[in-house]
């Protein structure tokens, strides 16, 4: 799911450790799931940005990999 940054909100880039910030999860977990293409990012140079906006609609999923959450 990677995007041409034709179609990627370049106002609203931010890099991975600013998402790890954001959803709780590690920068190398985020960057694993952007190499994959699960989460929505653009790589630039030897860095991968995404947005606020795909890592809401990552953590909104209803399966994620990992282990389930304890309640």
């Amino acid at each position: 799911m990677s995007e041409e940054s034709g179609n990627f909100d370049l106002e609203n880039l931010i890099t991975l450790k600013e998402a790890a910030k954001l959803s709780g999860l590690s920068h190398d977990h985020l960057r694993r799931l952007a190499g994959q293409g699960v989460l929505k990012a653009h790589k630039i140079g030897r860095d991968w940005v995404t947005t606020p906006q795909a890592v809401k609609e990552y953590l909104a999923q209803k399966k994620r990999p990992g282990p389930p959450k304890k309640d």
